[in-house]
């Protein structure tokens, strides 16, 4: 167990590297962020000695170095547009990215879950149809879209519901904010775990150990939960653990839809102003959630079935 959770943390950090190289690389073909920040009549000789100032003259290699040698300490850079420390920024914007994630997620878990075991008991039932008709739907509906239409229904016609925000009054006040951001976000993966749940229960339900139990005359209630619903939780419960972090990174769209103060939106005006340390460090620290949300699915996985043993 020890050399397996070694070994997964060695992986998870050259994950992390590997992402934000990746991302490094990226935003240094996209042009010059020295150009944005000068004025139109700032002269040749001007942006030259603002690129030396803020080393963006030395070779990409060297500010990558630079980057992660300040990563290991916690010092990701400094904002070239807010002049405030990368670190801060983020931890000021996390709070309601995560708000939102664990919303969607949490409406994802609580929706899907009984969609998915009633279908597969009612196996091609009208409520078998009707679910997973739906889950096809919801899966083929784009976020932004989806959010749009949610605005003009509920905050633009009905008038029930904000339309942008996240809300600065008391809890109800928070809570109407984060009604409809929290659907857009988590209806592509509602849709998606019911009908994962669905087939993977299906699949359990035709195995010989629950033939037997039926045999043993116990109840179909029993031999669903006690017994295939167990087992058939092991492939859905790595699709939920990492389902929290692709909804971190789909916050992105959402939080641009409704104006939702978090990192996803904070990332895509710092891309369109060329803010390189604001967006690396923003993707690392996104990313170092990811991947410890991914290992800690991997030491579940014995917990949930004693068959499986770390070597």
């Amino acid at each position: 167990m020890g050399r397996y959770v070694i070994r997964r943390l060695l992986q998870s950090i050259l994950v992390v590297v590997g992402v934000t190289f990746l991302v490094f690389i990226i935003l240094y073909q996209t042009g010059d962020p020295v150009q944005l920040l000068v004025g139109p009549d700032a002269t040749k000789d001007d942006i030259a000695q603002i690129r030396h100032e803020m080393g963006f003259d030395r070779p990409w290699y060297v500010q990558y170095a630079d980057f992660m040698s300040g990563a290991v300490h916690g010092d990701f850079g400094t904002s070239l547009r807010q002049d405030q420390p990368v670190w801060d920024l983020v931890v000021e914007r996390l709070p309601a990215t995560l708000e939102l994630a664990i919303a969607a997620f949490v409406l994802s878990l609580v929706i899907s879950l009984p969609v998915g075991i009633i279908s597969a008991t009612r196996r091609n039932s009208i409520w078998d149809n009707l679910s997973m008709g739906g889950a096809l739907f919801g899966q083929s509906l784009p976020v932004f879209f989806l959010g749009i239409i949610l605005i003009y229904i509920f905050a633009g016609q009905l008038k029930i519901l904000p339309s942008f925000g996240r809300g600065s009054g008391g809890i109800q006040s928070q809570f109407s904010h984060l009604v409809l951001p929290a659907i857009t976000l988590g209806t592509f993966s509602l849709a998606r775990n019911a009908r994962l749940i669905r087939s993977s229960l299906l699949e359990v339900l035709g195995l010989e150990f629950v033939k037997t139990a039926r045999a043993k005359g116990l109840t179909e209630n029993t031999v669903v939960w006690r017994h295939a619903l167990k087992n058939a939780l092991i492939p859905v419960v790595t699709i939920f653990g990492l389902e929290f972090g692709n909804l971190l990174g789909g916050a992105v769209i959402t939080e641009t839809v409704f104006a939702w103060p978090g990192v996803g939106r904070m990332v895509i005006l710092a891309i369109q102003q060329r803010d390189f340390p604001l967006v690396v460090g923003t993707v690392t620290v996104v990313a170092i959630i990811f991947v410890i949300l991914n290992l800690l699915v991997d030491l579940l996985y014995g917990l949930l079935d004693p068959r499986v043993r770390y070597s």
